[in-house]
């Protein structure tokens, strides 16, 4: 199990608490008390009101809140080094046909739970420590999410999980129970003050759910009082084939079934028009922008500063494709300003969508504040090993943060006041052994695939 909460005085370094008034504050300290913050401020300040508080010397080191990734596939892992099945494929349909659903057809319960082990450590060797996934295993649904809630109170990352229902195997019925039994089983725990392990409703893509699948699934969702997760646009295809199908285009099809709003996750985004922008801002449903994996697959560039224009809020998540946030940033930046061919476009926004867009996005799943350092917020806090070269301020941050701290090696990883690695070291779980039995398994998932 991840180590304990214990409250904790990090002094010494140059905090940054992010948030709607972003601080930087040289010799800066914060004071954790019962796994929340309880204040920032100067080292000297803050040290007279936390007496008997273990100290934690952040000399030379950035102390600011923890990353968080808008959408996440644990479920991912194995595919690594794993080639599709037949000829290699030549569009986003064929990759899903090819590898992603045989993938996760084939996944048992351990392999779920050590799929997800594995990025989990990377989370934090990464300084991420809030993610908000989206599963799949269309063969092992019943019981699916407790292998997947075992591996983030194991690590101590914090998450929000979910099932991908679909209908393309005839099992969107069992996909619903398994959504609604862990949704309640959570918010039960919750109700109790566990704030660790959050739960959202799955759709896969509306092209594969059907009409009495997607009714039945957002009145569980409300039910529940949980948003729905899916995967929107990220193709042409998904359009195309809810056309040809329902004749509607996909974000309006979600509107009619009543499955838009604050808490529900519109992911990808890829090929929304903007009637469906306006959609996706009237009712204030985030978008979730996943640049690699949108590269990779070759499905095309998400229409993110048109999306962010017209005031819709727009994530930052990986798909998958990595752990690391600030590999993500940094894509997303280069790819935004190649694709509007002007080299002054997207810098500032590109960070605002990991270090504000994501934190507001979570918050509305969590109990406490998270992505920034203020009282009260969760303590999910990382020291990265950054010593600026030019002045480092307010107004100079972000240049320092894409350039310098996107690059720089993160030292000590907490989510709320557990210590999951200090000093480049993983406390929380014993990596060699992960990774040992992991390949064990991998071997064997790959003879089924």
């Amino acid at each position: 199990m991840a180590p304990k909460t214990r409250d904790m005085l990090i002094g010494n370094g140059t905090v940054v608490t992010l948030g709607g008034s972003n601080k930087v504050i040289h010799d800066g300290a914060v004071w954790v008390r019962g796994g929340a913050v309880e204040a920032v401020g100067k080292t000297a300040a803050i040290r007279k009101k936390a007496a008997g508080a273990e100290f934690v010397d952040a000399r030379g080191m950035i102390v600011m809140p923890g990353f968080i990734n808008a959408h996440m596939h644990l479920y991912s892992t194995f595919a690594r080094g794993l080639s599709p099945k037949g000829r290699p494929p030549a569009n986003f349909v064929q990759i899903l046909e090819r590898l992603w659903w045989p993938l996760d057809r084939a996944l048992r319960e351990e392999d779920i739970l050590y799929s997800a082990l594995v990025p989990l450590i990377d989370c934090i060797r990464g300084g991420t420590t809030t993610i908000l996934d989206h599963h799949e295993s269309q063969d092992a649904q019943r019981g699916c999410l407790d292998p997947l809630e075992e591996a983030l109170r194991r690590t101590g990352v914090r998450g929000c999980l979910c099932l991908g229902v679909s209908d393309r195997y005839g099992k969107g019925r069992e996909g619903i129970e398994e959504n609604v039994r862990f949704a309640g089983r959570i918010r039960a725990r919750r109700e109790r003050g566990d704030d660790l392990v959050a739960a959202m409703f799955g759709l896969h893509a509306l092209f594969t759910v059907g009409e009495e699948t997607l009714a039945e699934s957002v009145a569980a969702a409300g039910d529940l009082g949980v948003g729905i997760h899916l995967h929107v646009a990220e193709d042409a295809a998904d359009q195309a084939l809810n056309e040809k199908r329902y004749s509607q285009r996909v974000v309006r099809r979600l509107n009619r079934a009543g499955a838009l709003g604050p808490r529900s996750l519109a992911v990808h985004c890829v090929h929304v028009n903007d009637a469906e922008m306006d959609l996706l801002r009237n009712t204030e449903t985030p978008a979730v922008h996943n640049p690699q994996s949108n590269m990779n697959n070759a499905v095309g560039v998400a229409p993110v500063i048109r999306m962010l224009s017209k005031g819709v809020l727009v994530g930052l998540g990986t798909d998958g494709m990595t752990a690391n946030m600030r590999d993500e940033v940094r894509v997303a930046n280069i790819l935004h300003k190649l694709a509007a061919r002007d080299p002054r476009v997207f810098f500032a926004e590109s960070c605002r969508l990991l270090l504000e867009h994501n934190a507001a996005i979570a918050g509305r799943h969590f109990a406490r504040p998270l992505g920034v350092l203020k009282k009260g917020a969760h303590a999910d806090i990382i020291l990265v090993d950054y010593d600026p070269p030019t002045p480092l301020n307010e107004a100079t941050f972000l240049g320092h943060f894409l350039f310098g701290i996107c690059g720089a090696r993160v030292d000590t990883t907490i989510v709320g006041g557990r210590v999951l690695m200090r000093g480049g070291e993983i406390l929380a779980v014993d990596e060699e052994k992960v990774h040992a039995r992991s390949r064990a398994l991998a071997a064997a998932f790959w003879r089924r695939f």
